[in-house]
């Protein structure tokens, strides 16, 4: 006889499999190390998620959400100014990456090996980004003159690598600079003020 499915084990596996997924990644992980993980049997395990590539779709999809979705209502808030759009960004990413430090890694890598490319097409990133409020505002202050022509992808780019950068290195960054990880934390949080006048600076029309 089939075991009873219980939301509170299922929840369980799958944040299991979220910390195996992103230490190791999908080649690395083994589901023996994500019931071991869990504390449950992998006959159960398999029960709830017939395979690993399922349980890692899944686990992916979330991943990306949870990275871009969380912006979402920064994109599109119609009261706040493009400055205060900035400040917002930086903080939440920088916050986001300080609690799940092995998220951006996790994704780039299983986005580059080809492991997430059809969970990807789930999320409509170009709707999320480039139709937000946010472009339009970027585009009316370039109308203005008050940024410089960069182009708006370029610009993305840029302040995501402010903002990702740093955990992508970090242990690169804490032995050149001899930090403990209390003085990266420290380091990052900086960052938090640091970035927007670092972008903002970066945009100057002059």
């Amino acid at each position: 006889m089939a075991p009873k499915t219980d939301e509170s084990t299922e929840l369980k596996i799958k944040e299991a499999a979220r910390k195996v997924f992103h230490s190791k990644g999908f080649a690395g992980a083994k589901t023996r190390d994500i019931a071991e993980e869990a504390g449950i049997n992998l006959a159960l395990l398999n029960y709830y998620f017939r395979s690993k590539q399922k349980l890692f779709e899944i686990i992916m999809l979330e991943s990306m959400q949870q990275f871009m979705h969380s912006m979402s209502g920064v994109f599109n808030d119609m009261d706040s100014t493009f400055d205060e759009k900035l400040e917002l960004i930086a903080e939440r990413y920088l916050n986001l990456f300080s609690q799940e430090p092995d998220l951006p890694i996790f994704m780039l890598t299983e986005l580059r090996q080809g492991q997430g490319a059809e969970v990807i097409k789930h999320i409509n990133l170009r709707s999320i980004l480039l139709e937000s409020y946010f472009v339009k505002q970027y585009a009316e202050l370039q109308a203005q003159g008050k940024i410089g022509p960069m182009p708006f992808l370029q610009f993305v780019l840029n302040l995501m690598s402010f903002c990702v950068f740093p955990f992508m290195a970090a242990p690169i960054i804490k032995h050149i600079g001899g930090l403990k990880d209390a003085e990266f934390t420290a380091m990052v949080e900086e960052r938090k003020r640091l970035i927007p006048i670092w972008v903002q600076s970066m945009l100057r029309a002059d």
